[in-house]
């Protein structure tokens, strides 16, 4: 396909799990690795600043950053001055070559305010480069446990965070953070381990409980037993209904009330959105914001595709496809306790059935992988802008939930 750049992105977080940005990759095509064309150079310009832009202030809210990868050519464009410095960091490819063009233009960018971060400790040996970077990218995956040590005892310093790259289970995790690392990035918090299974603790029961009597369109005086059986979650509901965003002339201080203004399809919505908010696991600030995430790209996908029913269905879908790991027991577990539509279930278990391809998708995104990205897209006849402006606004919404 000509003229398209997909994008992708993957959560940095720190050491308390907290996410400090996402690294944003832009494709041009199923191809495309770091070479780029004049050409696509202007496509990926112009789909990463009118990205930047869309989102505007309410990705780049509080201490988020963005994580732009830049070869040579795209380190001497002019475009890269339209970004936003305070809230960008240049993420410079390992094959960049730290010439005296490339230092004195790295020097430029650092002045207008812009952050710097070197990829791989293969640039980190050029002092030049190395005294101008604010973050150092290091492949622990590749250099494994002994090696990551003596990389951060070589470099580390008060103004050079190492960020430990393609961290893919929780042991690794907690082991490069005993080494001294500050910040992660991996499938881990993207896509992570299903990890043993563990006795599901009070609030996912009762959430549990009230999704599965709404599923089967119970009474209100049962739904209402089940939130008074629980009171955060009699706090959390009325204070949401409360909410200025219902815009209510009075305070509604009864959960009966609160339902009949809510309606079973809204709460069941708000629900799974509080199925993902209410553990207290290690990795649970971002497989929460992935989930979330996941759920209203997942239904912005199959916007063109299905009726109301069907996109709610989709959203379900999303949210719920990381419970595995949000919940630490096998998604088959979790299925058993909870009755979902087959459809949904199909999904989630095999990422099959009519909305498989969707959440697919959306993996696909998140890992950056171009060629599924792309194949997934034509077959759901979907384009690359259209892609593009589904992801960002679901980053974008979940930003406004904040949570």
């Amino acid at each position: 396909m000509h003229d398209q750049a997909f994008i992708g992105r993957q959560p940095i977080l720190n050491a308390k799990q907290h996410i400090i940005g996402y690294e944003l990759f832009f494709r041009h095509s199923a191809e495309a690795n770091d070479a780029v064309l004049e050409n696509d150079l202007k496509a990926s310009a112009r789909v990463l600043v009118n990205t930047l832009n869309d989102m505007g202030a309410q990705w780049l809210l509080g201490d988020k950053l963005a994580f732009i990868n830049v070869n040579e050519e795209m380190l001497h464009s002019e475009f890269l001055e339209l970004l936003p410095p305070e809230r960008t960091v240049l993420e410079i490819l390992k094959n960049v070559v730290p010439s005296d063009t490339v230092i004195a233009r790295c020097k430029e960018l650092r002045t207008q305010g812009f952050h710097l971060a070197l990829d791989g400790c293969e640039l980190a040996e050029s002092t030049a480069l190395l005294a101008l970077a604010s973050y150092l990218k290091v492949d622990t995956l590749a250099l494994g446990l002994a090696r990551a040590a003596v990389i951060f005892n070589q470099y580390h310093t008060p103004n050079l965070k190492l960020v430990a790259e393609k961290v893919e289970t929780r042991t690794q995790q907690e082991a490069l953070q005993k080494l001294g690392f500050q910040y992660f990035q991996g499938f881990y918090f993207a896509h992570p381990e299903t990890l043993s299974a563990r006795i599901i603790n009070p609030a996912y029961s009762a959430v549990l409980n009230l999704l599965n009597l709404v599923s089967r369109d119970a009474e209100n005086h049962e739904i209402e037993t089940g939130f008074k059986l629980d009171a955060a979650l009699s706090y959390k509901l009325l204070r949401y209904i409360n909410s200025i965003g219902f815009g209510l002339s009075c305070e509604i201080q009864s959960i009966n009330h609160a339902l009949s203004i809510l309606g079973r399809k809204q709460l069941y919505r708000w629900l799974t959105l509080l199925m993902v908010t209410a553990g207290k696991n290690a990795a649970t600030s971002a497989l929460m914001k992935t989930s979330i995430t996941r759920g209203r790209f997942t239904e912005l996908l199959g916007e063109s595709y299905f009726d109301k029913q069907g996109k709610d269905n989709l959203f379900i879908v999303g949210i719920f496809s990381l419970l595995d790991s949000i919940l630490e027991m096998p998604m088959e577990l979790v299925l058993e306790k909870m009755q979902l539509p087959e459809t949904i279930s199909e999904a989630l278990l095999n990422r099959e059935g009519i909305y498989g391809p969707f959440l697919q998708l959306a993996e696909a995104c998140e890992e950056a992988n171009t060629p599924r990205v792309v194949n997934l897209a034509e077959s759901l006849q979907l384009d690359p802008s259209q892609v593009n402006d589904h992801h960002i606004a679901a980053l974008a919404w979940v930003e406004t939930l904040g949570i």
